[in-house]
């Protein structure tokens, strides 16, 4: 873990640093502790622009690594995520009929003055967490943990389908604002915006911690952890709970930013041999953060003012190690 300190350090240090305009290293230093006045100009891009990215980078990935987490280990599905189980999309429903659905009556969610501030949040907390609902009165119901996978994809599709008929009726101006939120961008927030979502989520993550052995204990199977006094019905629940509100905060600011969830918990096992929460959350937290550091800084184009969507970027660092796990799991079941 020390390691993924260092390394954490690194690359917040180097997504503060690079980008169009090139200012010193000391002088970024010097920004950061407040101890010389350097460039105006400077200040305001270091503290009003890379530095809530940077942040926005630690929290998203530490949340999303901690949701897939979670995900994983209430489905026992290596599969499991925010992102393929279609919360995301859930979240994007909620924020699609915010933005575009409003317009349909004549409301501009940016009239909203107050309301507006924190109806994105809200309705993507609420659509995450609908269909969390969903997934979870399926596993009473149907006891299969594959087939409830396949109904979560089948779920980020029909609720696609739903922002399609949305945007097929919105107004242009909704309508890019909403495709560029799709396309996942950390350095849209804002430093008020951090002060927002910061507690809530740093809350997720230590509750997230502090169920750390009914975690275990739901690994050893629900009868035998009934057996040891675990509420299921209970842990379920708090479990989605505390993915909606991961999940819908990071999807609500910085867009669906997909496969963090899923890779970085098959990173922790691999660098930890250990299926221990207590170990797992602490280290998924460490290697989200590294990772979306990374994915970050790689978005960044040199010399230019141009920013790849995160989504994008994401996408190619996580699809070659979801393969990867899939013929893993092939090749073990054929030994088996």
């Amino acid at each position: 873990m020390f390691s993924l300190l260092i390394s954490l350090v690194i690359l917040f240090l180097l997504d503060l640093f690079l980008g169009s305009v090139q200012i010193p290293f000391h002088s970024i230093l010097n920004i950061l502790t407040n101890t010389v006045n350097e460039k105006e100009s400077w200040q305001i891009i270091i503290l009003n622009n890379r530095l809530p990215k940077a942040l926005a980078a630690i929290l998203c990935g530490a949340a999303l690594s901690v949701s897939g987490l979670q995900m994983q280990t209430l489905f026992r599905n290596p599969l499991a995520g925010p992102y393929i189980l279609g919360i995301s999309a859930g979240a994007g429903l909620g924020v699609a009929i915010f933005i575009m659905g409003l317009s349909m009556f004549g409301i501009s969610a940016n009239s909203l003055s107050f309301f507006g501030s924190y109806g994105i949040v809200i309705s993507s907390f609420i659509g995450s967490l609908l269909v969390l609902l969903i997934l979870l009165a399926s596993i009473y119901r149907l006891k299969d943990m594959m087939t409830v996978l396949i109904l979560g994809i089948m779920l980020g599709s029909i609720t696609t389908a739903f922002i399609s008929i949305i945007q097929y009726f919105s107004y242009d101006s909704q309508l890019k604002s909403f495709i560029m939120w799709t396309m996942g961008n950390l350095n849209s927030i804002s430093n008020t915006q951090l002060l927002v979502i910061s507690p809530f989520l740093i809350l997720g993550l230590v509750w997230s911690f502090l169920i750390s052995k009914q975690l275990n204990l739901y690994l050893l199977g629900e009868d035998y952890a009934k057996t040891l006094g675990l509420n299921v019905k209970n842990f379920q629940l708090t479990v989605v709970v505390i993915t909606a509100l991961l999940t819908g905060l990071v999807t609500a600011y910085c867009g669906p930013i997909g496969f963090i969830g899923i890779i970085v918990p098959h990173l922790s096992r691999m660098l930890s041999k250990t299926s221990n929460h207590k170990i797992l959350i602490p280290l998924s937290i460490l290697i989200g953060i590294n990772v979306l550091l990374f994915a970050d800084i790689i978005s960044i184009l040199p010399n230019s003012d141009t920013i790849l969507p995160i989504n994008a970027i994401t996408s190619f660092i996580g699809i070659p190690i979801i393969i990867w796990i899939i013929f893993k799991n092939k090749r073990i079941t054929n030994v088996g």
